[in-house]
């Protein structure tokens, strides 16, 4: 007798649960800490930094037992997040920190926040209380979900030992595709520690996260013709050329077209800096060519950039000049957010600018000769005025000379440069020329002091052959200073160049220009002797005043390989950074000097 649809799919139903049965009796059983590891090592993890805690023990233990990971031990959650996003930076990889449930996790939000205001792709593996217990005010409890969610592009909460694979899969595919970003993996003591049959997913498909990689044709078709027609053509390009890989691809655009081109902080190496078509960084503490470009092109591509405060400045000021505007990018949310944009093309910059460039070449236009010409000559006018220029002393040592002696020693060099926030960052970012993408480490969304240790820490790592250098201030480097201890134990030589001029640089010059000179708490009056102190977690520690001492002392410092080595510099405590666009006015309202105040 025949069955009926219903007895048939019954069957059919028992027949797929034997077959699951017998397909999950051939799977090693595993608990939640095992299936971690395992799941880490099938994404090919090298490298975790992390605090160990109560909530996380079983994680540790089922480390312990193997040695394909390295764990790395820092001594601040902070520390590790920021490590592992220097890490992810310097190659593209994603990062992982690991770090335990309550203050574990609210020391790593700092972390956390820096990466994603700069789409840095990580996954932050955090412990939590049983489930049990969630909600119920436990010991070490907070809502990891709750506190991180405006700071992840997503963060999961694993209540059941059978999700954990596959959510592991979902977050680091999360991490690095689309606009990458950082993902939370908030795991319970007791998920960790429950079983189950494991097997890792091969590939992954989410219904609802589906990034578009292709910009469309048409789209591309319409900038190709706008280019083209342009008579003072700009190309500005940010992070997301850097992250997208897409450098070559920009080179080979500039190269086509012969226009003038820019990078943002986060886009420096993107465009070799030592090429005459770069105009130097944009915005706030910008070149005058490069803004004076901006203000006045009137065809302007954006490759991977968000407009944002400090490069546009007023966007009332930016929006008084007519252009038109090409905006590529990844994430649709950020086109139009801040500027109105004319052509908008969502997707992948390497695969846009691939297509953006074969158009190009199947064009029969080319650019107008004559009005490039013209364009080129009145950027050679605004080049004159020489906005870097600065002055050398006899008696105290002039930070961008620090800056610009470590660029002529290592360049040329497999060399990788961090940086804290600040002044020393903007002069690190003004005068040591970057040729190549991924070789500047610093956080430009967040701005936040005490990443350039751990940065370099992580960097150093995956890059053993590498010179690592932090340019720091006495300010940032106290934020995380403990790191000195991980890289002593870790035997990560790094290189710390500390541009010490007594204050809170970059809030000193603001409190100088703005608020008539009251230095409200910005004079840092009890400093250690930062030799000793080097010294103290057995490295080597060295210390400058006078400007004949410079070039010896980095010599010294890139010779020593094999040892952390901290210079303190004693700088001119006077000294600004200049160029300067003050908050609120526009990008050509640039202060090139004490003499324009």
């Amino acid at each position: 007798m025949d069955m009926s649809a219903a007895e048939q799919k019954r069957a059919a139903s028992a027949q797929a649960s034997r077959d699951s049965s017998s397909s999950s009796a051939s799977l090693p059983v595993l608990n939640g800490s095992e299936i971690l590891v395992r799941s880490l090592q099938a994404e090919g993890v090298e490298f975790i930094w992390g605090y160990p805690g109560g909530s996380v023990l079983y994680i540790y233990d089922a480390l312990y037992k193997q040695e394909s990971i390295q764990h790395v031990l820092v001594r601040h959650e902070q520390a590790a997040v920021h490590a592992a996003d220097g890490y992810a930076r310097a190659t593209g990889n994603v990062g992982v920190a690991l770090v335990t449930s309550g203050p574990g996790v609210t020391n790593a939000v700092t972390g956390i926040a820096t990466a994603y205001m700069d789409s840095i792709p990580m996954v932050v593996i955090t412990g939590q209380v049983p489930t049990a217990a969630i909600g119920l005010d436990a010991f070490q409890e907070c809502d990891t979900v709750g506190i991180t969610r405006p700071i992840v592009k997503h963060n999961f909460l694993v209540k059941d030992v059978r999700e954990l694979a596959v959510t592991l899969k979902k977050a680091f595919h999360i991490a690095r595709t689309g606009r990458p970003g950082p993902v939370v993996v908030d795991i319970p003591k007791d998920v960790s520690l429950n079983t189950a049959p494991f097997e890792y997913p091969e590939t992954i498909s989410m219904r609802s996260y589906n990034p578009v990689r292709k910009g469309h044709g048409g789209q591309i078709r319409k900038a190709v013709s706008l280019l083209l027609q342009a008579k003072r053509p700009y190309i500005y390009t940010g992070g997301g050329v850097v992250l997208g890989n897409a450098s070559a691809e920009l080179r080979e655009l500039v190269d086509l077209l012969g226009y003038p081109v820019t990078n943002t902080l986060m886009g420096l190496g993107a465009m070799p800096a030592s090429d005459p078509r770069f105009l130097g960084m944009l915005g706030m503490h910008g070149t005058y060519e490069a803004n004076m470009t901006m203000q006045n092109c009137d065809v302007l591509l954006a490759v991977g950039a968000r407009f944002d405060d400090r490069v546009i400045g007023n966007p009332k000021h930016f929006a008084s000049v007519e252009r038109k505007i090409i905006h590529i990018d990844i994430d649709p949310s950020s086109i139009s957010k801040r500027v109105k944009v004319d052509i908008p093309i969502v997707g992948d910059v390497k695969d846009v600018l691939q297509e953006l460039i074969a158009q190009i070449r199947e064009a029969q236009q080319r650019p107008d000769a004559n009005a490039l010409g013209a364009w080129w000559s009145q950027i050679a006018e605004w080049r004159k005025r020489d906005c870097l220029s600065y002055k050398l002393s006899d008696e105290l040592i002039k930070p961008q000379h620090v800056v610009e002696t470590l660029w002529n020693l290592t360049r040329g060099t497999d060399s990788y440069v961090t940086s804290d926030v600040g002044q020393h960052q903007m002069w690190a970012a003004q005068f040591y020329r970057f040729d190549e993408p991924r070789r500047w480490i610093n956080s430009g969304g967040l701005g936040t002091m005490g990443v350039g240790l751990p940065y370099a820490m992580g960097i150093k790592l995956a890059k053993p052959d590498a010179d690592v250098f932090c340019i720091t201030g006495e300010g940032s480097i106290q934020m995380n200073i403990q790191e000195l201890s991980t890289c002593q134990q870790y035997r990560t030589p790094v290189k710390v160049i500390a541009l010490n001029n007594r204050y809170l640089g970059m809030v000193r010059q603001w409190q100088e220009l703005i608020y008539e000179g009251r230095y409200a708490h910005s004079y840092m009056d009890a400093l250690p002797d930062f030799v000793k102190l080097a010294e103290s977690y057995g490295h080597v520690g060295i210390k400058i005043e006078r400007p004949s001492e410079v070039e010896p002392a980095l010599k010294e410092v890139i010779r020593l390989k094999d040892r952390t080595v901290f210079l303190d510099v004693r700088t001119d405590p006077t000294e600004n950074v200049w160029p300067m666009v003050q908050a609120g006015k526009g990008i050509t309202e640039m202060l090139l000097g004490s003499e324009d105040l």
